[in-house]
C-alpha cells in the first residue's frame, strides 16, 4: 500500500468536502447534469484518443498509484553479486537453482542457462523493458488525457449554463439552476483533473520510473554475469544505480 497516495488524495477530498460543510447545506453542489457533463463527457472523449484495450487496461495499471511492490535496488544487486559469483564458480548451469523473485531477472538468467548468445539475451530484455514502458505510458497518458480534458469539459458546461441563463432572463426562476449548472462544471471539471486524475497520472510516471530503473539494473547485472566480469566489478558497476549515501549498503561479493 502507497500510504503517501492514500493520505494525500483521502486528505484533499476531506478538506474540499470539509469547504462545503462549512460553506453550508452540501446539497448544494450536486447537479446532475454538471456530473453527466464533466466525468461523462471526460471519460467518453478520452475512449475516443485511445483503443477499448488500452483505456480498460488503464485501470489495472492505476492500482500501481495505490498498490505498489517493488524490490529495493540494493537487494536486487546483492542477488546479482551472489549469482555472478556462482556462475563463476560453478558456471551458468548453477544458477538453475537459484530461487530469483524478480520475474524479468529470472528470464535472463533462464536465457543464460539456456545458452543464448550475450547479443540476444541484451536485445531480448533491452525490448522488454521498451515494451514495459511503453504499456505503462499508455496507463499514464490516459490519467493524463482525464486531467486534461476534465477543465475543458467544465468550461463547456458553463457556457451551456450561461446560455441557459442567457435565455431565460425573463424567468427568474430558470436562472439559479442554470448559474449552478454554469459554476458546478467549472468546479467539477477542477477537482476531478487536480484531486484525482493528475496526481494518478504523476504516481503512475513515478512507479514506471522506479521499475524501468530496476530493469536496466538487472540488465546490467546480467550481461556482466554472461561477460564473466569478476563479482567485485559487477557490484560497483551496479552501485551507481544507487544514491551516494547508499554504495555502502550492499555486501561485498566473495572474492
Amino acid at each position: 500500500m502507497d500510504l503517501a497516495t492514500l493520505i494525500g488524495m483521502v486528505g484533499a477530498i476531506g478538506f474540499v468536502v470539509m469547504a462545503m460543510v462549512l460553506g453550508g447545506d452540501v446539497g448544494m453542489f450536486i447537479n446532475g447534469p454538471s456530473v453527466l457533463i464533466v466525468f461523462g463527457g471526460s471519460i467518453f472523449v478520452v475512449l475516443s484518443q485511445f483503443t477499448l484495450n488500452q483505456f480498460f487496461g488503464a485501470g489495472k495499471i492505476a492500482a500501481k498509484a495505490f498498490m505498489f511492490k517493488i524490490e529495493a535496488p540494493e537487494e536486487l544487486i546483492q542477488k546479482i553479486v551472489e549469482m555472478a559469483d556462482a556462475a563463476r564458480k560453478g558456471g551458468f548451469l548453477a544458477l538453475e537453482e537459484a530461487e530469483i523473485d524478480n520475474a524479468f531477472m529470472q528470464k535472463g538468467v533462464d536465457m543464460l542457462v539456456d545458452g543464448h548468445d550475450l547479443d540476444v539475451v541484451r536485445q531480448t530484455l533491452a525490448k522488454d523493458i521498451a515494451m514495459t514502458t511503453e504499456r505503462h505510458d499508455f496507463g499514464a497518458g490516459i490519467f493524463k488525457g482525464l486531467g486534461d480534458i476534465a477543465p475543458a469539459m467544465g468550461m463547456i458546461g458553463t457556457l451551456i449554463g450561461l446560455v441557459a441563463m442567457l435565455s431565460n432572463m425573463d424567468d427568474p426562476k430558470a436562472i439559479g439552476p442554470a448559474m449552478a449548472v454554469a459554476l458546478l462544471t467549472t468546479l467539477y471539471g477542477a477537482f476531478f483533473a487536480n484531486v484525482i486524475c493528475l496526481p494518478i497520472a504523476a504516481k503512475l510516471n513515478v512507479r514506471m520510473g522506479e521499475e524501468k530503473v530496476n530493469q536496466q539494473l538487472v540488465l546490467d547485472g546480467i550481461v556482466g554475469i554472461a561477460d564473466g566480469q569478476n563479482p567485485r566489478v559487477i557490484e560497483g558497476i551496479l552501485k551507481n544505480y544507487l544514491a551516494e549515501s547508499k554504495r555502502g549498503g550492499t555486501d561485498d561479493a566473495e572474492g
